[in-house]
């Protein structure tokens, strides 16, 4: 993916994201943060035109391309014939994290043990978003960051959820805890079922990488590990569809007598 695309970013301080829904929003939310639209010449249908006038309304400059240029900014890369070139949001610190938590009530977070796959990212973070989460943490290594692919997947998440780079996810959990958190994990062999343990406080949800699971020293570290029922023969579920399960899971033990 975009390593090439992602150090030029880094020169000039501008990051790429594309697709319809995840520029009008940017649009919508954000438009002190876009430097450029970039729409297909080719295109002139509804969604575009939107597009097209909040631009205009705020006053961010619109350029019409065509699809070579496209393929050279994107790659190959379902792009719908619309991007722009933004001022990314930058990644949360574990500073930033704790700094947040001081005026907090109860909140909910989800850590993600070396997830590598874009797309997982950028769903869970688009159901952390529609669930409340107050962020969504990952490693610095081996797992996925913040890419335009991310972005577009999580149609606008990534700029209402922080995401929080960490060195240590262990130490990071093992710092929420004392902190008065309790950390659970997200396994298909998890003693407990994920409705019989308590959501309704402050807590981390962490669930581990692709095929991999949780790592022995992750899954140590959390107070429980839960499964969720599975009544089919598949052995596992995909990372994202767990991580919205246990999400309203949460979202559902706290709306109980609210």
């Amino acid at each position: 993916m975009g390593s090439k695309r992602a150090s030029s970013q880094g020169v000039s301080g501008f990051e790429t994201i594309y697709g319809v829904h995840a520029v009008r929003v940017m649009l919508e939310r954000h438009p002190e943060r876009i430097n450029t639209v970039r729409l297909a010449e080719r295109r002139d249908d509804p969604r575009v035109r939107e597009i097209e006038e909040l631009a205009r309304v705020n006053k961010r400059p619109v350029q019409r391309v065509d699809g070579h240029a496209f393929k050279q900014m994107l790659g190959d890369v379902s792009h719908q014939g619309v991007a722009a070139e933004i001022t990314p949001q930058p990644p949360w610190t574990e500073d930033d994290l704790f700094a947040a938590l001081q005026s907090a009530r109860n909140p909910l977070l989800l850590a993600l043990d070396g997830v590598q796959d874009p797309h997982n990212l950028g769903a869970c973070l688009r159901t952390a978003d529609a669930c409340g989460a107050l962020a969504v943490i990952v490693p610095r290594d081996r797992a996925a960051q913040l890419t335009p692919t991310v972005r577009k997947v999580a149609v606008g998440a990534a700029e209402t959820t922080p995401v929080v780079v960490v060195t240590n996810l262990v130490r990071t959990l093992k710092l929420l805890k004392d902190a008065g958190l309790w950390v659970v994990g997200a396994d298909a062999d998890g003693p407990r079922q994920a409705h019989e343990v308590d959501f309704k406080g402050g807590v981390v949800l962490v669930l581990g990488a692709e095929g991999a699971g949780l790592r022995h020293l992750t899954r140590q570290t959390c107070d429980w590990v839960v499964r969720l029922p599975q009544l089919g023969s598949v052995e596992s579920l995909n990372v994202s569809v767990a991580a919205g399960m246990l999400l309203y899971e949460a979202v559902r033990q706290r709306s109980v007598n609210v």
